[in-house]
């Protein structure tokens, strides 16, 4: 197959990239110079084989394909190959709507830099699914692509390419779903080019995408890659449908053998077998005509190849033609030879032109001599790049994502703003023209059943006017943050979970007008700075829970304490509590001591005191005996003995 001789000698790495190119209106004449390219490395590249579970190499050039990565979600299935174009890779990945209609490849670590950024498509081998999907493509947040239907029956549009450029060391390519179908992508191909690569004038730069439309090579009916023209890979391993005539009649192929100068040179280094096969028009008809369909009020930069390889064509002067696009001459007199410096010469001629039909005709016109020769053609659509919603936001918005449980139907992947034909459902955005940076202004995802928390850093969507997460079930507090959002004007969280106190913070919000609190768990009373906002044509609603007081409707609270005495009287109670603490553990340690000195001196000195109080007891006894004998002796009549 064509597609297994991509080379797999440009260096591959497990990153994406990307090129943008600016728009340029006034005639540009091109010709290359014979100055060799000194480019000291290879280029950067990196091939995805989409749905696969290991690295792949196809032949016969064992080109390599890392397995799947970067992408934010979708399915696995088998692939079937729509175009012999096509990578002869056996897998895919799909993205159903019910898993959102967002989906993307985010590739970071990518050296910054021009790049084509080229997606193959495949049908998804399933009888049961639909097996030729219409979606859209952007990359970077700019749309590039929509699918018509009937692609995959024809070879150049079974993939979309675009230059872009590379300046923030990562690359997002997303799709979006039309409804028609589920995207299915086969592989992702980011291969850098020259840095000066289709410069189409002094507007050239970071602010324009150039999307390939039609590229050509004239006088062979063969579809080629630069690989196998073995062209230069610094190209981009440009792909060229073949075409041996326009017109059958009208016009004829030549080819030659011949050596072609300043071909495959910077910036943009052109096989030079592009340039050895030609088609030249006949005495039938000695103009060239070349018609293509294309988008309406659109802007298209087109690229001319042009060798002297018609051996009766000797010197200059010899053919000279204008060049007509659209009716309207671009290029007058051109007279190849002359330009180029010589036969078998490559020369370029570039020029945008904006195209109001659908229609993008260019016409060869001789002025001397009879015919007009053409080698190769390049057509490619001048997009202006998307600003970027900030980065900054976009964390924000993920987060609020993860912590809420959004459901996978929302998808939320990509830019939410960006491209603007596929902003990000329940999100309103609004373009700063001071930071060249959208923003949001809106998030609308009432009655979507979310759970969850609301995250303190929803407060770094700093531009928001309006808040309605009505109608959930999100649980925790109010984040005291959301007081520093100055721009509210709305703020609707009634009829979810809440708990805890209402934040003072709010307050602060001096442009809310609309504050719905209804329904909820919350508790205490009610901050002043909001009780008495109403009087000033503000609709706040605080109804539905049992625990708040302090505004009519509301049940009474208790003394007011501002928060400096709650503070005291807390600091108080705990100063009270750890003086009690310490006296109840001081008297319990005296307690202890007492009983512990008691029980020693008890267990020392038991003997000593038995025997003592023996003693005192044998004379106890001895004295009682005495008196006895005394009170007894008078009685008796005997002597009487003194003691």
């Amino acid at each position: 197959m064509l597609r297994e001789r991509m080379g797999s000698s440009s260096q591959s790495h497990p990153h994406l990239l990307l090129l943008l190119l600016p728009i340029a209106f006034s005639a540009t004449l091109f010709w290359t110079s014979s100055a060799a390219h000194t480019q000291s490395r290879d280029p950067f590249a990196i091939r995805i084989s989409c749905g696969a579970r290991e690295d792949v190499r196809t032949q016969p050039t064992n080109a390599l394909w890392y397995r799947d990565f970067g992408y934010t979600g979708g399915r696995l299935a088998n692939a079937a190959w729509p175009s012999h174009i096509t990578p002869p890779l056996k897998t895919l990945r799909y993205f159903p709507l019910s898993d959102g209609p967002e989906n993307c490849y985010n590739i970071g670590n990518i050296p910054n830099g021009r790049y084509t950024v080229r997606i193959f498509f495949a049908l998804v081998a399933d009888s049961n699914l639909d097996n030729e999907p219409v979606f859209d493509i952007s990359v970077e947040g700019t749309q590039i692509y929509t699918l018509k239907s009937g692609w995959s029956n024809i070879d150049d549009q079974a993939f979309a390419e675009a230059l872009v450029f590379v300046t923030d060391g990562s690359l997002s390519a997303c799709f979006h779903s039309t409804g028609r179908g589920d995207p299915s992508i086969l592989s992702i191909e980011i291969l850098q080019v020259d840095a000066d690569a289709y410069n189409v004038g002094p507007k050239s730069g970071k602010g324009t995408v150039l999307r390939t439309t039609k590229r050509l090579t004239c006088g062979s009916g063969k579809p080629a890659f630069d690989e196998d023209l073995n062209g230069n890979h610094w190209g981009g391993d440009r792909f060229w449908l073949g075409t041996s005539t326009f017109e059958k009649g009208s016009d004829q192929p030549i080819s030659t053998e011949n050596t072609i100068t300043q071909a495959s040179v910077e910036p943009n280094f052109y096989p030079e077998k592009l340039y050895q096969s030609a088609i030249v028009s006949t005495d039938r008809q000695p103009n060239i005509t070349f018609q293509m369909e294309v988008d309406p009020n659109k802007n298209y930069s087109i690229w001319l190849h042009f060798a002297e390889i018609d051996p009766g064509i000797t010197s200059k002067g010899q053919r000279v033609f204008d060049v007509l696009v659209n009716n309207a001459i671009t290029f007058t007199e051109v007279d190849i030879i002359q330009i180029a410096g010589g036969r078998n010469a490559a020369l370029v001629l570039s020029e945008t032109v904006a195209v109001s039909g659908r229609t993008l005709t260019i016409i060869l016109m001789p002025r001397k001599g009879s015919h007009a020769i053409i080698n190769a053609i390049e057509v490619f659509e001048v997009i202006s790049a998307e600003f970027r919603t900030s980065k900054e936001e976009v964390t924000a918005l993920q987060n609020l994502k993860n912590s809420l449980g959004l459901p996978l139907r929302f998808g939320w992947n990509g830019d939410p703003c960006v491209p603007q034909q596929h902003p990000w459902s329940g999100v309103d955005c609004h373009f700063d023209s001071k930071s060249g940076r959208w923003v949001i202004d809106g998030l609308a995802l009432d009655n979507q059943g979310l759970r969850g928390i609301l995250p303190d850093d929803i407060s770094k969507l700093h531009n928001l006017q309006s808040i309605n997460l009505s109608g959930n079930s999100i649980q925790g507090g109010i984040p005291f943050s959301l007081g520093t959002i100055a721009g509210l004007e709305t703020l609707d969280l009634s009829f979810n979970q809440l708990n805890g106190s209402i934040p003072e913070s709010l307050g602060q919000l001096a442009s809310l007008q609309i504050l719905n609190l209804n329904g909820n768990l919350l508790s205490g009373r009610v901050p002043a700075n909001l009780g008495g906002r109403p009087l000033h044509r503000a609709s706040f609603n605080f109804t539905g829970n049992s625990g708040l007081c302090g505004i009519p409707g509301l049940r009474a609270c208790g003394p007011h304490l501002s928060l400096a005495a709650k503070f005291g009287i807390a600091f108080a109670a705990l100063l009270v509590l750890l003086l009690l603490v310490v006296c109840v553990t001081c008297w319990l340690k005296r307690r202890q001591n007492i009983l512990r000195v008691q029980k020693i001196a008890n267990s020392r000195e038991a003997p000593y005191a038995k025997a003592k109080t023996n003693f005192v007891r044998d004379m106890q006894m001895a004295r009682n005996q005495r008196v006895y004998d005394q009170s007894r002796a008078p009685a008796e009549g005997g002597p009487q003995l003194l003691s």
